[in-house]
């Protein structure tokens, strides 16, 4: 008695016969379940039958496979595989063209299956169909069906691709040549091809001498998107199967002609999609060729290479106009040069070759400046000279942003990264660009330098503006641009305050998503963490900040301080020296008791932004705040040496007024302290025992002889 698990449940049917519902054992022979069935229809030669599935992929069923059969799987009884192989071998070799097209027809179909070509092939069928194709008599229909079959007998790799003979390869190569030929012919060679040249070294040289490239390169620029994808897929064959000599060969060869702009032009453009199939080569295409560049960015500079040296101080000349040098001496040239390496940014202004000595980005960040410097002059100059007369704080190191843009670019664009099998993010811009990552550096660098300024960052931001510039060059080029003016429109158009928003509004999208329980928690949370906020606000005011007074001139004219008392009741300010760090509250003469406070006002709406209306930068503006008080609305007016600091003051009045803040600093802050205190209060924290007091401190050991004695090395 069979294990009920050794039971399936399935239906078999017949033309013209009731279907059969039957219990497979499956530790029946398929031979006796097979017999038993044709008994039931009365059909007589049971070995002449097989079980086929009914349903989608019509596949033979035999003992390796019948364990995959599920309850309710629905079967065919059909021509068994050797008699169905037999009757097509017939049948293609028949006088009448009728039956050959269709016996052709059918074995292109069936092939797929592996039982069945084990069959055909047995009976040397292969060789027959590749007769066909060497005496090239048979119409297109025909010859169709015949290289649609032998491809798919061979993709079982029964047979080895390395015994077809060269007559076979000049036929199917010369399909493709052919200027006036049935396109679904040309199709199916040029699948034949890719299988030769990805299978051999020496099936790839003999493809690579009898296929014209021009040929290839003009079924490129046909409408029939299937001809380009298969046209696209042996040029990417030929690139990946080759040596490295043949593969630079055959690089140049299609630089020469234009490869990216005929893709450009004659896929991307004129289509308003592109296969999934298509989009693969494409990603394989900008992979393979944008890695030529990562020996440069495996590579740091050398400092006794006089090519790289000479580089790098083009970099200072092309920025500064700078006297001749020749009449210096040693340690004035190398006082003006650090001084110089210092404006454009480099940390090590001494030997600014050390800043290039990470790798990644490598000898490409040189490469990067240098492009930039010599393509866009003005534009390079204007970076460095605008950075150069900021205050120290707040410009925008070039040399250090075009190293750390370097290295995101190469990040974005995968350089260096081994195509996968099943990539297909390629992007349109690189077919349109000849030097894809140079000129979106160009474009990037002086995108950064408008981000910086609309960010207000200093050199402590810098790791923010660098991710936020990320966030700009992903954003943009997800939607795949076309062309190197339509990506720089597009970023430039994504400012910070664009981020900003985006940010937020996925943020509220992913807030909609969260479970009801979650969100109940979130809002129950919120009180706690925005307490948390003010009492740090509070804090901060008591601590006390160094403001600066703006003279008529514009230039930094005195300093003063101020700071709120213990019991945040007065505010406490005066003059102070440039040397003072924290002074004490009495060493401020002046106070003005917050009870007394009317109102806090910033920007534009500050007593003394009104005095001077027009005479104001953006930036200072941007940190102005005042506060009015007594009844005579006397003013107490601010101008903060940061945004951070803005943002702190005009929160802390706010709070000491009983109002609510209001900042972007306050927002950021509370939803990282949100998002962190739900991780915490999610975790799953089931049989781990929380102790109601901190662990004891351990005892020291007895000695401390495992530790290293670094006097006894330097000894």
């Amino acid at each position: 008695m069979p294990q009920q698990k050794d039971i399936v449940k399935i239906a078999i049917q017949m033309p013209g016969a009731y279907p059969q519902l039957i219990q497979l054992d499956q530790k029946k022979p398929l031979t006796a379940v097979i017999k038993e069935v044709c008994e039931k229809w009365n059909l007589p030669g049971p070995d002449n039958y097989a079980l086929q599935y009914a349903d989608g992929i019509q596949t033979y069923i035999t003992e390796s496979n019948r364990l995959d059969i599920k309850n309710g799987s629905i079967l065919h009884l059909t021509k068994a595989p050797g008699r169905h192989a037999e009757d097509l071998y017939k049948g293609i070799q028949c006088s009448d063209s009728g039956v050959r097209c269709d016996s052709l027809k059918l074995l292109a179909t069936v092939s797929t299956d592996i039982t069945f070509a084990q069959e055909f092939i047995s009976r040397d069928g292969h060789s027959l169909l590749v007769k066909i194709v060497e005496d090239s008599h048979e119409a297109p229909l025909i010859m169709t069906h015949t290289l649609t079959a032998f491809m798919e007998l061979m993709d079982h790799g029964i047979v080895s691709w390395e015994n077809l003979s060269s007559v076979f390869i000049k036929k199917i190569a010369s399909f493709v040549n052919a200027k006036v030929l049935d396109t679904s012919i040309q199709q199916v060679s040029l699948a034949i091809l890719e299988s030769m040249v990805l299978s051999s070294s020496s099936l790839f040289n003999e493809v690579k001498l009898e296929v014209t490239l021009e040929r290839l390169l003009s079924h490129l620029q046909v409408t029939n998107q299937q001809l380009q994808t298969k046209a696209m897929a042996l040029l990417m064959a030929m690139l990946q199967a080759g040596r490295e000599a043949d593969r630079q060969e055959l690089f140049e060869f299609l630089e020469k002609k234009n490869l990216r702009q005929y893709i450009h032009k004659n896929i991307i453009h004129s289509s308003s999609s592109v296969g999934d199939e298509m989009a693969h080569y494409l990603y394989v295409l900008q992979t393979v060729r944008l890695n030529h560049l990562e020996p440069r960015m495996r590579t740091p500079l050398d400092s006794y290479s006089q090519d790289q040296r000479d580089k790098l101080h083009g970099l200072r000349q092309a920025a500064f106009e700078t006297e001749s040098e020749s009449g210096l001496s040693n340690e004035r040239r190398r006082s003006l040069c650090a001084k110089e390496f210092k404006k454009l940014g480099f940390s090590n202004n001494s030997n600014p070759g050390q800043d290039l000595s990470r790798c990644p980005p490598g000898l490409l960040a040189l490469d990067t400046m240098a492009y930039f410097a010599s393509r866009y002059p003005d534009a390079y100059s204007r970076f460095v000279l605008e950075n150069s007369s900021r205050e120290d704080k707040h410009e925008c190191p070039f040399a250090r942003s075009s190293i750390q843009l370097t290295l995101i670019l190469c990040e974005i664009l995968r350089i260096g990264e081994a195509p996968s099998e099943t990539g297909s993010d390629y992007h349109p811009i690189f077919f349109a660009q000849d030097r894809l990552l140079e000129e979106l550096f160009c474009i990037c660098i002086q995108l950064l330098n408008k981000t910086w300024k609309e960010m207000r960052a200093t050199q402590e931001d810098f790791d923010k503006v660098m991710q936020v510039v990320r966030e700009q060059i992903t954003r943009t080029l997800s939607s795949k641009p076309t062309s190197l003016e339509l990506f720089k429109n597009k970023v430039n158009a994504l400012n910070y305050s664009e981020i900003l928003k985006l940010r937020q509004t996925e943020r509220l999208h992913q807030e909609e998503t969260l479970a009801p329980p979650v969100l109940e928690l979130k809002e129950r949370l919120k009180p706690e963490l925005l307490e948390l906020i003010r009492q740090q606000r509070l804090n901060r005011l008591c601590h006390g900040t160094l403001f600066r007074k703006i003279s008529s001139r514009r230039r930094q004219d005195k300093l003063w301080y101020c700071r709120l008392s213990p019991n945040h009741k007065v505010l406490h300010y005066g003059d102070v020296d440039e040397e003072t760090e924290t002074p004490s509250i009495e060493a401020l003469q002046e106070k003005i008791p917050v009870a007394d406070i009317k109102s806090v006002v910033t920007g534009k709406e500050c007593p003394q932004m009104k005095e001077n209306k027009g005479k104001q930068t953006k930036e200072v503006l941007d940190l102005a705040f005042s506060i009015t008080y007594d009844v005579e609305e006397y003013s107490l007016n601010f101008i903060a040496s940061s945004r951070t600091d803005f943002c702190l003051w005009t929160d802390g009045l706010n709070v000491l007024l009983g109002k609510e803040m209001s900042s972007e600093s306050m927002r950021s802050e509370l939803e990282i302290l949100l998002s962190m205190e739900i991780k915490l209060r999610l975790l799953d924290l089931e049989n781990v025992p929380i102790p109601d007091t901190a662990p004891p401190i351990p005892k020291p050991p007895s000695n401390f002889n495992f530790c290293y004695d670094f006097s006894q090395a330097e000894q």
